[in-house]
This record gives structure tokens, sequence and C-alpha cells, in this order.
């Protein structure tokens, strides 16, 4: 049970929308590639990308409303930063680049940080130095929202979450993927979640 603000959600209980093992017929099937180089190998997705870019592999499949991206990852080395997904997403065909969509991450943000982003203008930002982020380690990732209400889970734990007072509609943008973002990263045992939650009633009680 994780808590977040006025909710409890259970990410591993979450009914499952998505969950396709990565193979290379299954990638080519349900993904497209956007920038940079991404492969598949022994059930891992291989994403690589030398730009200071948001060099993604997208779902052809949208997943509306609230959504939760669950999976395993870990940077390649040499290199030593972004482990990084999209929801609630959509594209700009005309330039090819990420356009309104919410992108949250861990070793990121030029200083290894978990964080949290909402594109394409970048003006909601969080993130925390509180995760002692290790490259080359596995992590398991529960990544979403639910409305504005966004989480970023790390091996069962939440590690940040905020609330965006102008959310992304999610029953009208629903693209999913991710980034290789001047790095090489290595992604598998994805799923789709759908993101459900109890209300919970918050106060304190006197303790003097």
């Amino acid at each position: 049970m994780i808590h977040l603000m006025h909710k409890s959600i259970e990410p591993d209980a979450m009914p499952i929308l998505y969950d396709t093992p990565f193979s290379p017929a299954s990638f080519n099937a349900d993904f497209e590639i956007r920038d940079g180089s991404w492969h598949v190998e022994d059930g891992w997705l291989i994403g690589e990308s030398r730009r200071n870019f948001a060099s993604m592999a997208i779902m052809r499949r949208s997943f509306f409303g609230p959504v939760c991206l669950d999976f395993r990852a870990r940077v390649l080395p040499p290199c030593t930063h972004d482990i990084n997904c999209m929801w609630s997403g959509s594209w700009d065909e005309a330039t090819n680049t990420r356009a309104l969509a919410y992108v949250a991450g861990i070793g990121g943000w030029w200083d290894s940080k978990v964080g949290f982003e909402k594109s394409p203008e970048y003006k909601l930002n969080c993130g925390t130095k509180l995760l002692d982020f290790e490259p080359g380690r596995t992590y398991h990732m529960q990544c979403g929202s639910i409305g504005g209400h966004v989480f970023v889970i790390v091996d069962g734990k939440l590690a940040i979450e905020a609330t965006d007072p102008d959310p992304i509609d999610q029953e009208k943008y629903g693209r999913v993927g991710f980034e290789a973002y001047c790095t090489r990263v290595a992604v598998t045992d994805f799923k789709v979640r759908r993101a459900i939650w109890e209300e919970v009633s918050e106060m304190y009680e006197p303790e003097y």
C-alpha cells in the first residue's frame, strides 16, 4: 500500500491494460521509433541516443484515463544517467517532438535526481536527490497519475509526488513511451496498468 496525499494505491494490484513481453516482433508491432536507436535483446528493450534530446520509442496504442507504467530498467555502461518514461502524452507530428505529456524518471535532470516534468513548456517541474541512484542497478519503477496527481514509485517506495493545477486531460491524451536522453537504457517487464485508488480523509489528532 502506498499512501499519497488524500489517496491510497496498491500499484501491484492495479488492473493490467497491457502486458506483452518485449520481443523483436512485439516491439515492431506495438511501438514506433521516433528518434534514437531501439531494439530488443533477450527480453530487454534497449534504447540508445547520443543527443541531448528526448529520443523516444512510443506505443502505437493510446491508453486513456488514469494509468501507471510498471517496468524494470537500468542504465547501460558506460552511461550513468536517465531512466525516463512518458504517459498521458501526445506527439507533434510536424516537428517530430513530444508535445503535451507527463514525463518522469530517475538518475536525471543533470544531477542524478528523481524527477517529474510536464512538456512541452516545462514550467511544471519537481525533483529530489533523496534516491541514491546507482548506474547499472536494475530498478522497479511505477510511474503514473490520477488526474493531475503524479506519482513516482521506485522499488516499492514513493519517491516523489506532485499535483498539477492544470492537469492533462487523460481522456484526450494517452500516448506512452520510453526515452533515451543522451544515454543507453534497458527496460523489461513492462506493463500498463489502470491507476485505481481509494480516497483518504486526512486530519491530525492533537498530540498534546
